[in-house]
């Protein structure tokens, strides 16, 4: 529900801004800071709304995650002998932040600033959207114990023989 109610804002303050120039988006794919881009108007105020609604909720997010992540290792290691569950429980909570600030720091860079265009805008806004979304299953495939079994005896089999 939250999520289509920040939509619809995002619509709202979008659908009467006046388009009356090119209208061709610089990056890979449509979004609603390119679209607020190529509007003719002074859309400092819109602006100003979105990056307080996205960036606000990125930022919140991304903080929040890195809290309830922070207390779960620190009860973990509270109460933590050396078994095999509490590192098993420990390097899931390490990949888990490891996905999350791949999977936020784009986003907070692209929604929590003003629209102005940079140069690396477009090299963050293809890692977000294609690169670090096929990293999360890599990243938790090579923590399965088949997949790392498998690894091995690939690595094993191809490097060690062609060293002999």
């Amino acid at each position: 529900m939250g999520g289509f109610v920040h939509s619809i804002i995002q619509v709202a303050l979008i659908i009467r801004l006046p388009f009356c120039g090119p209208n061709v988006l610089d990056n890979y794919f449509c979004d609603i800071t390119q679209v607020v881009r190529i509007a003719c108007a002074n859309t400092f105020p819109e602006e100003l709304v979105m990056i307080f609604s996205s960036g606000l909720i990125s930022v919140v997010c991304f903080i929040a995650l890195l809290m309830s992540y922070a207390f779960l290792l620190a009860m973990l290691k509270k109460h933590s002998g050396s078994g095999e569950s509490t590192n098993r429980a420990m390097s899931t909570c390490y990949s888990h932040i490891t996905i999350v600030v791949l999977m936020f720091g784009p986003s907070i860079y692209i929604y929590a600033r003003p629209f102005d265009s940079f140069s690396l805008d477009k090299v963050v806004s293809v890692f977000h959207t294609v690169i670090f979304p096929l990293l999360n299953p890599i990243i938790y495939t090579l923590r399965n114990k088949e997949v790392k079994t498998a690894m091995r005896k690939l690595i094993n089999e191809y490097i060690l023989c062609k060293e002999k």
